[in-house]
């Protein structure tokens, strides 16, 4: 299993989790799990998640 290299310009710098989630949301992030709930190795309940997270800029005042 190979492990991704940081670019050259991220390495040993900080960022703050404000400007990381600004980033992520720009682009837009999927978000996905699964949940199995059971007893004694028998399954009874199957969940699987997806969320899509983005965020949504404003056009400006709207003259109607």
């Amino acid at each position: 299993m190979t492990r991704p290299v940081p670019a050259p310009a991220a390495a040993g710098r900080q960022v703050a989790l404000v400007d990381l989630l600004d980033r992520v949301l720009a682009g837009g992030v999927v978000v996905s799990g699964e949940l199995t709930l059971s007893i004694a190795d028998v399954d009874l309940v199957h969940i699987s998640l997806r969320t899509l997270l983005t965020s949504i800029t404003a056009l400006g005042p709207r003259d109607d």
